[in-house]
């Protein structure tokens, strides 16, 4: 196994100066630095994690706090969490999940052992109890979601506000007057995410611009209580009706209810979920889709996090990022021509 030796010889360098190289702790010309880096591509050489962190007093970790609790859609968060740790290991970090057992507890143990250079955080609650422990902590953090009161903390999050007023804005482009928005599962209302609320307002903003008729039904977690919902929206709707679904855990639910209701989806009745564009192009009828784009949530988090650990000088005391949502038009909504 090649040794810092090898690659100090092989570079024609001191054994020192690859030190450096890979601690960043000197300032190293480009062209010393590209020898350097070159003889250990050549040699597939892997620093020691141990004393690379012994050396740069950093563990080259970045702590995942997020809650495992019953009513997550796993394969979102799956999705999350295996691109927010692909994104920190090409800036050279890996992930340590920190789970809520320990409650925020866990989070000074993980800092204080020095096992995590910084925290990004999931699932942040309204009243997170998560934020006061963070913001006393000796290292930077990133929220992805943002609490009631986000001052001093750095928040990255989906623009749900303009999700819920694209969502609407589109459908009453088709001409549909009322919309029916299918909620999230109880447990997520009660646990008082922003983002639901968030949504709820840019959907009640958008639909008091263009005169239409909301109704709000409850997310269900069975194909009966999903069909009673939509047969009771469907008695209080004018014209032709549109529903908006945004939680993904809803999505398979509305579509076979409005299915075994015998509506054609994109002929009948306009559908708007949020599901991946793999899953909404492999439908019968593929399906419209509101993104919430959590690919590049989860990287702008990691470039976040990663940004401050290398240079703490331009940590930002405060700051909000809001990453737009993209609405794609398939088959489950009225093409424009069958406007009614």
């Amino acid at each position: 196994m090649p040794t810092s030796k090898d690659v100090a010889r092989l570079a024609g360098v001191s054994q020192s100066t690859v030190s450096y190289v890979m601690s960043g702790r000197r300032p190293i010309s480009e062209k010393t630095r590209k020898r350097v880096e070159d003889a250990m591509a050549q040699l597939a050489f892997q620093p020691n994690a141990g004393a690379r962190a012994l050396a740069s007093r950093r563990s080259q970790v970045i702590g995942l706090a997020i809650p495992f609790v019953p009513d997550l859609h796993r394969g979102s968060m799956m999705g999350f969490i295996s691109v927010i740790a692909a994104t920190a290991r090409q800036s050279d970090y890996d992930i340590l999940l920190v789970t809520d057992d320990e409650g925020p507890e866990g989070l000074e143990r993980v800092v204080g052992q020095q096992l995590v250079d910084g925290l990004i955080i999931m699932q942040v609650e309204g009243e997170d109890a998560r934020v006061p422990v963070i913001r006393n902590l000796p290292v930077p953090s990133v929220l992805i979601g943002i609490p009631e009161d986000a001052k001093g903390l750095q928040c990255i999050d989906a623009d749900f506000e303009l999700a819920g007023t694209m969502c609407v804005e589109e459908l009453a482009q088709l001409g549909h007057k009322t919309v029916t928005l299918v909620d999230w599962q109880e447990d997520v209302i009660r646990r008082h995410v922003n983002y639901v609320k968030r949504f709820h307002r840019g959907v009640d903003k958008a639909a008091a611009a263009n005169g239409i008729k909301t109704i709000h039904a409850p997310g269900r977690i069975t194909i009966a209580g999903m069909e009673k919902a939509v047969a009771k929206a469907l008695e209080q709707t004018n014209g032709t009706p549109a529903f908006i679904a945004p939680e993904a855990a809803n999505q398979d639910l509305l579509v076979e209810a409005l299915n075994n209701l015998g509506l054609v989806l994109g002929k009948d009745v306009s559908v708007v979920v949020n599901c991946s564009d793999g899953l909404a192009e492999r439908q019968r009828i593929p399906l419209t889709t509101i993104g919430f784009e959590p690919d590049e949530v989860s990287r702008r988090a990691v470039h976040m996090m990663v940004r401050d650990l290398n240079d703490p000088a331009s940590r930002a005391h405060e700051a909000l990022e809001l990453i737009r949502p993209v609405l794609k038009r398939r088959k489950s909504t009225l093409h424009p021509r069958a406007k009614r």
